[in-house]
């Protein structure tokens, strides 16, 4: 099978000839900055010009050989950037993204952390005075579509990077100390910035999959939720005053595309995945194993193998940094085992992978991937 025959197939809950594999197609399915360095150097592959998927992430848009050397079966593509009138780039150790927030990176650090968060004192009629991004300029959608033919002509599933998410948005703009006290103490501000958020948001899903979605494969979106125990706020608020506003997006692609959803979210979201199925998710990822009920993949698959694909499972947390390669194939046959049987799974690691993974356990992984993952499964 191609790459994309085999990301369908599996996605339709039908067995292809092996387990697919992302690695690349995303930001959370790639690798940081330094353990890419890492992994080139270690292939002795030389380095072209450094592309972002997402700066302040240090999410790093793998090239092209190196995709196909670790046998990707995905692409992603993903829109230009919005046009606003308070994004730029202060140095190179502080950022203003799209939205208005102040990113900063400290000495040493791997990752930027917002500093001002713009919306943290503001009122309920400030909302009307922000100055939101132009997510549906046109400059943004240009040669989208033909981007994503070009990688579905090429044998590759067309992953597109919608940059889409709700709550995380909100928490990044208010801050989630205040976001977190709003929804107990101002609901009025904290329903209104979400509304705000997913109007904008959804209305450029719509335009989005105007362009693209005849194209689209797999349209990514997130919504970080969880914490390593438990869901972030009590899925009985999480209900009622958020998966509406995720529902209408998903909505807004369903109508425009035949994609199917990638849902990210780390943590422990035992609780709200009957939720997020219910919204029209179609592929769960990271499955982070190291926290709380998401270790259990077998009970995972029994429980919502029969609606809902898996991505992720092959942990970042304590095997891919501090096991041996044997360990890192053993964790991989361990997921296949649990995720695969049926179809529904494709692997990858558990969000991305970090410069304390050796480049060795990066191949393994890879490896092991396409060894055991053939069809049928050897679930003994």
């Amino acid at each position: 099978m191609t790459g994309r025959e085999r990301v369908l197939t599996a996605l339709s809950h039908e067995e292809p000839d092996r387990v697919p594999l992302f690695i690349g197609t995303s930001g959370v399915t790639t690798l940081l900055e330094p353990a890419y360095q890492r992994l080139a150097a270690f292939l002795g592959v030389r380095e072209e010009p450094r592309r972002w998927i997402t700066r302040q992430f240090g999410y790093v848009r793998m090239d092209e050989d190196m995709l196909q050397r670790l046998g990707s079966d995905g692409r992603m593509f993903a829109p230009g950037p919005a046009p606003s009138a308070v994004a730029g780039t202060v140095s190179e150790t502080c950022l203003v993204d799209a939205w208005g927030a102040r990113w900063e990176k400290s000495p040493g650090s791997l990752y930027f952390e917002v500093m001002r968060p713009p919306l943290k004192d503001a009122i309920l009629d400030d909302l009307d005075r922000y100055p939101w991004p132009d997510l549906m300029a046109p400059a943004r959608f240009e040669g989208m579509a033909a981007e994503a033919r070009a990688i579905q002509r090429a044998g590759c599933a067309s992953v597109c990077m919608s940059g889409v998410n709700i709550f995380e948005l909100a928490c990044v703009l208010r801050g989630m100390d205040n976001l977190l006290v709003d929804m107990l103490a101002d609901e009025d501000f904290f329903a209104a910035l979400l509304t705000r958020i997913a109007g904008l948001q959804t209305a450029y899903l719509r335009e989005l999959m105007r362009h693209v979605g005849p194209y689209t494969d797999v349209l990514v979106m997130s919504d970080d939720l969880g914490t390593q125990d438990a869901p972030l706020i009590s899925p009985e608020d999480y209900r009622r005053l958020i998966k509406p506003h995720e529902a209408g997006a998903i909505a807004a692609v369903k109508s425009g595309s035949d994609a199917k959803v990638f849902f990210h979210s780390d943590g422990n979201i035992y609780p709200l995945i009957g939720d997020l199925v219910d919204i029209g998710v179609d592929i769960l990822n990271p499955v982070q194993v190291s926290a709380g009920a998401m270790a259990d993949t077998a009970r995972l698959k029994r429980e919502f193998g029969g609606r809902l694909s898996f991505n992720g499972g092959i942990d970042t947390h304590h095997v891919l940094p501090h096991g041996t390669t044997d360990d890192v194939r053993a964790e991989v046959r361990r997921r296949i085992r649990d995720l695969a049987p049926g179809g529904g799974y494709i692997a990858s690691a558990v969000h991305c992978i970090q410069p304390d993974v050796p480049p060795q356990n990066v191949l393994a992984m890879c490896d092991e991937v396409k060894r055991f993952g053939k069809y049928p499964i050897a679930v003994a």
